[in-house]
């Protein structure tokens, strides 16, 4: 295993459970990831691609950016082509995806592109250079906001919200079903190791969020409760005045996602492409992940007036929004044949099933306000839910 120097982020941490007692799984991520200057996802250095730690469906080519924009240019008509209108990305990173977006906009929408805005919202402020230099071809068209503005509902917007691998990101609490009932994973430490010790929830939210959607681990299963990602839904559907929500990430919906057969849930940490199991490790330097449960987001969505609209594996989305078209415009490309079997390749990547990108990412939009009808995604063949 290589060793990193984790210490200024650990020694915080520790003082942090010396102070203050056990820390939930929640808090303790949150520090590993979002730590002020020394998080995993606030701190410098490249998080995604060949030079990163994982693979988003950005890196792999630019067409995925393309056929978001697509359905984002469907929705801008469903909405009677408005005059103002944003779109939105929550967890921009250092933009390439945007920038994909952006640029099939002015090509394919025009009319669209001249009055468009497109919002960033990134936890590390340092990006927003990268970002500049990224979309410098739309300059004239950028703004960005903070998470927390996006979080509390203090932005107005009309338009489409989008996020690539953020929910899974977000904080979770881990539950332990013993033989005493639910318990929660607590963080504590022993010398200058960090270790787990079980106790009572920390707060009546985990027993209420389980109970309302209808979640029940089996004896000796332990499961992910992500109340952060509620909180985050709540807030994006009070700032979203009228438009739509498109939420891509990797997870199940509630059934599969705490069946038995995940008995030991779904928490993963990835650092330079290899898959690592324990979080304990690396503080700061590492991814640290779980599932999405799209069921609570979908649930949770339609108390807060996000009706769901589609629901389905990224393949299935990207073939409804013009997977196909836009293949057949690489092809007829005057490139060398080397370039164009990479462009294949990638393509395959993202929609490859039966454990690929294809199936492995689920794609849930969601509208406020909207007739949805005219959406790329509810083309007949591609309805999956």
């Amino acid at each position: 295993m290589e060793t990193v120097d984790d210490n200024a982020l650990r020694t915080i941490l520790l003082a942090r459970i010396k102070e203050q007692g056990p820390l939930t799984f929640a808090e303790f991520m949150a520090a590993c990831l979002y730590e002020p200057g020394l998080g995993y996802y606030t701190s410098s250095g490249r998080k995604g691609g060949a030079e990163g730690d994982f693979y988003t469906s950005s890196n792999v080519h630019r067409v995925f950016g393309r056929l978001i924009a697509r359905e984002i240019i469907a929705m801008w008509h469903t909405l009677g082509e408005p005059a103002e209108f944003q779109i939105v990305e929550a967890g921009a990173a250092g933009g390439r995806l945007a920038a994909d977006v952006m640029d099939a906009v002015a090509e394919l929408a025009p009319k669209l592109y001249e009055t468009v805005t497109c919002r960033l919202i990134e936890a590390e402020p340092s990006l927003a250079e990268a970002q500049r230099l990224m979309l410098a071809a739309h300059t004239a068209k950028l703004d960005w906001s903070s998470p927390a503005e996006l979080s509390a509902g203090r932005l107005a917007i009309t338009g489409c919200i989008y996020s690539n691998e953020l929910i899974d990101a977000l904080p979770v609490h881990l539950v332990e079903m013993t033989e005493d009932g639910l318990q929660e994973v607590l963080i504590t430490a022993v010398g200058e190791e960090f270790c787990e010790q079980l106790g009572p929830p920390s707060t009546p939210e985990i027993p209420f969020f389980m109970e309302r959607h209808a979640i029940a681990p089996v004896g000796g299963q332990r499961i992910e409760i992500r109340l952060a990602a509620e909180k985050w839904l709540l807030g994006a559907a009070e700032s979203l005045q009228r438009g739509y929500l498109i939420t891509i990430d990797y997870g199940h919906l509630a059934e599969e996602l705490y069946g038995k057969m995940r008995i030991n849930g779904t928490l993963l940490c990835y650092y330079r492409h290899q898959v690592e199991e324990n979080p304990y490790i690396r503080a700061g330097h590492q991814d640290i992940t779980s599932h999405v449960d799209f069921t609570s987001l979908i649930s949770t969505g339609e108390d807060v007036g996000l009706k769901k609209i589609w629901y389905g594996e990224q393949y299935r989305f990207l073939m409804a929004t013009g997977m196909m078209e836009e293949l057949m415009a690489l092809e007829t490309r005057d490139i060398p044949e080397e370039q164009r079997l990479r462009d294949r390749l990638a393509l395959k990547k993202l929609m490859l099933p039966d454990g690929g990108m294809g199936d492995t990412f689920k794609v849930l939009v969601q509208g406020k306000g909207v007739d949805a009808a005219g959406l790329l995604c509810l083309r007949n063949w591609a309805a999956s839910f």
